[in-house]
Formats: C-alpha cells, structure tokens, sequence
C-alpha cells in the first residue's frame, strides 16, 4: 500500500510484540508492594533465583498504563523490537 510505513526487520521478529501478549495471571500486591511470579510462569520463563528482571513501564499522558518484566539479557533487543511495533502500530 502506498503511504504505509514498513516495519523494521528487528521489530518483525521481536518475541514481544504487542500481538504476541497474554495475560498469564493475575497477581496480588502485598502490603510492602510486592508480587510473586508464580511457579508455573517462571519455570516456562526460565526465571531463577539471582536471575534479573527490569521493570519496563509505558507512559498514557501523565499515567503508567502498562507494566513489563524483561529478562535483563535480553533487555535492548526486545525493548528496540516492542519499540519498533508500538510505533508501526500507530501509523
């Protein structure tokens, strides 16, 4: 189509495209503001103790709307990807 913007190489092959999310469970907020993955998520997530997670946040105005755990590994592919998507979505 004419006029349309094609979507970067790195943002086609981004396992974290809006496309590709689910709800995996829904987790309760103690009192000291804390969350537990649970076991079934992290076994299928490779997560383990030591591993690192960066919380990665998404701006609506003045308001955090969304919230995301990203293995620290993979942290600047897969930002730079869901990125990428995001932008191209909005076009």
């Amino acid at each position: 189509m004419t006029g349309m913007a094609k979507k970067p190489d790195n943002a086609q092959k981004s396992a974290c495209s809006p496309a590709k999310c689910q709800v995996e469970a829904v987790l309760p907020v103690d009192r000291r503001g804390q969350i537990v993955i649970p076991k079934e998520v992290r076994k299928r997530a490779n997560i383990r103790d030591g591993d690192k997670l960066a919380l990665v946040s998404w701006m609506n105005k003045d308001e955090i709307c969304c919230l995301a755990l990203i293995r620290t590994d993979n942290l600047s592919s897969e930002i730079s990807g869901v990125m990428h998507s995001l932008l191209a979505d909005k076009d």
